[in-house]
Order: structure tokens, then C-alpha cells, then sequence
């Protein structure tokens, strides 16, 4: 029997899947490796540079999964990375505010976020097989996430979007109970040995680069509550769920230093994102009342888009320059 040929690992070959993970290794060696090797500050030019070359790669690896496994499952991975895509991009609001309040400089963000996307790979993994394995045994489990995107999504509708307090995290609160944790940054070290105690033994105390890695890896975790049933209730492939995640999360890491100097400009995105999770979550109540096997994936993916784009617009016009409209709105964020 031939290991990659014919063992099926999540209903593909494993040669599919080790492909994959081979190219993600490739392009973080790549990026850490080379293109950031020393510890600088990325410009907007370079971060929309790199994000292009996501992007496009994310939608070049969408074609592949066309022509290897058909329309349907190409409709469905692009639908799927332009939903995590744009629902990542709430992350965004979240990692700046995490970024500001430990006083991060840009110069060392590139290095937190590279190690946590490292993070999201492996926690995507498990949440997206756990997931794959519920909808296999219990079919129900479908509209279980379909009622819960609606609920979230009308939740987001409502809330009033001010910023949450860090101080007052019950994970940074217990971090910062449990380890000894410097009280300013040392270079990119996630760790430091520093004199401790009466007699200045050297101890291991965490920095607030760790505690600003831990953070936005929880928020991760988070967020993908929202956008990992949102995509299975696009598609039940595990393949194409887990690509496209990855896929479109790569891209936004290299979009972040760009996105981060623009989002006042966005202040309905939430809203928009809020819509798509209940347009997301009502499509397999509506394709069951119709009699639809599944809701069209062409009609989905349009749908996706005009939403998106009408939150995108809507925001950009509302807050236009003073001499234009007055004064801009101020940005929210997922509380």
C-alpha cells in the first residue's frame, strides 16, 4: 500500500494534505527566514506587497482545488476564504488594541504575529477536525452552528462596540499571577533571565511580547467560535474548510500593517461582518424550506461579496475627510 497515495486521512488522500502543510512550512521558512530574517519595521507598501502575494496565492491554491475536485468544491473553497478572510479581519481591531496597550512597537509586531499564526495552524487544526468529526457522526450538529452564527450575528448587531479593558482580562490577570512577567520589553525575547530575590539569583521572568502572544492567541480562539462553523455551514469538506482558513489568515497577517493604519475608515465593518453571519447561519434553515439539497454556492459566494462590499463602501463614505462630510466617526470594535 502506498502511504500517500492511498491512505484518506478526513475523506482525501494524504498526499493532498502534506502538500498543503508542505507549502504553508515553505512560505513561513520563506517569510521569517528570509524576507524578515532581522527585526524591522514593515511599511504599507511591503505589508500590501505581501498580502497581494497571498492573496494571490490563496486564490491560485483555489484553483487547483477546482480543477482536482470540481466547480462545486472551487465555488465553495473561494466562498470560504473570502468569508474567514473578511471575518479575520475583526481580528484585526483586537490585535491593534493588544499591540497598543503593552506598547508594542511595529518593528517587533511582525514577530509576534509570525508565531501566531503558527499557533492558529495547529489550534484550526484541532477545532476544524473536531468539527469534522461532529458533522460526520451527528448531521444535526449543522443547524446547532447555523442557529448559533444567527444568534451571534444579531448579538454583534446590537452591541455598542467600545473597547474592552485589558487590565481587567481573566487571562492576562492570570498570566500575570502565575509567572513573573517584566515590566518592560526586552528586545524580540518572549523570555528573559533576570536577578530575582534577596540574592539575585537568576530567575526566568516572561515579557510583554509573551503576554501580548498569549492574548492574541486567545483571541483567535475566539473568533474562530464565529468562523469555523460559518464555513462548515458553507461546506462540510474538512480540506476545504481547513485550506481556505489557513489560506486567508496568512494573507491578513501581512495585510495587518497596512489594515492597522486605516481602521477608523471601517467603522460599520462589524455590522457588515454581523450580517454575514446570520445571512451565513439562515441559508441551511432556507435551503431545507425549499427543498434544496444545499444553498447554491454561486449565489452564496455573490451574496458574500455584496455584503461585504456594502459595509466596506458604506464605512468609507461615512467617514470621509472634514471637508468632505465632517468629522469621521470613531472605529469600533468585537467587544
Amino acid at each position: 500500500m502506498d502511504l500517500f497515495t492511498d491512505v484518506v486521512l478526513l475523506g482525501r488522500p494524504l498526499w493532498m494534505w502534506a502538500g498543503f502543510l508542505v507549502l504553508v512550512a515553505a512560505l513561513l521558512v520563506f517569510d521569517l527566514g528570509v524576507l524578515h530574517r532581522k527585526t524591522r519595521e514593515i511599511g504599507v507598501r511591503e505589508s500590501l506587497a505581501l498580502s497581494a502575494f497571498y492573496i494571490a496565492l490563496g486564490l491560485a491554491f483555489g484553483g487547483l482545488v477546482w480543477v482536482q475536485l470540481g466547480q462545486q468544491a472551487g465555488v465553495e473553497y473561494l466562498t470560504g476564504f473570502v468569508v474567514e478572510k473578511s471575518l479575520a479581519m475583526d481580528n484585526v481591531f483586537v490585535i491593534a488594541m493588544i499591540f497598543g496597550y503593552f506598547a508594542i512597537p511595529r518593528e517587533l509586531q511582525h514577530r509576534v504575529l509570525f508565531w501566531g499564526v503558527l499557533g492558529v495552524i495547529v489550534l484550526r487544526a484541532v477545532m476544524i477536525g473536531a468539527g469534522a468529526v461532529l458533522v460526520q457522526e451527528f448531521s444535526w450538529i449543522l443547524y446547532v452552528f447555523a442557529a448559533f452564527l444567527i444568534a451571534t450575528g444579531v448579538k454583534m448587531l446590537w452591541t455598542s462596540g467600545e473597547d474592552s479593558d485589558l487590565s481587567q482580562n481573566p487571562v492576562l490577570r492570570f498570566l500575570c499571577r502565575r509567572l513573573r512577567v517584566t515590566d518592560r520589553l526586552h528586545g524580540e525575547s518572549f523570555f528573559v533571565r533576570l536577578p530575582h530575590g534577596p540574592a539575585g539569583q537568576a530567575a526566568i521572568f516572561a515579557t510583554p511580547l509573551f503576554l501580548a502572544l498569549v492574548l492574541i492567541e486567545v483571541a483567535d480562539v475566539i473568533f474562530a467560535v464565529d468562523s469555523v462553523p460559518a464555513i462548515f455551514a458553507i461546506t462540510t469538506d474538512p480540506y476545504i474548510v481547513y485550506t481556505s482558513n489557513i489560506f486567508a489568515i496568512l494573507g491578513l497577517r501581512a495585510l495587518y500593517f497596512a489594515l492597522a493604519a486605516v481602521l477608523h475608515r471601517f467603522t460599520y465593518l462589524k455590522q457588515a461582518l454581523a450580517v454575514l453571519l446570520v445571512f451565513i447561519g439562515s441559508k441551511v434553515f432556507v435551503a431545507d424550506l425549499l427543498g434544496w439539497t444545499k444553498f447554491p454556492a454561486e449565489w452564496s459566494l455573490g451574496i458574500t461579496f455584496a455584503i461585504l462590499a456594502a459595509g466596506m463602501l458604506y464605512s468609507i463614505w461615512r467617514t470621509r475627510p472634514d471637508g468632505e462630510r465632517g468629522p469621521a466617526l470613531p472605529a469600533h470594535s468585537r467587544p
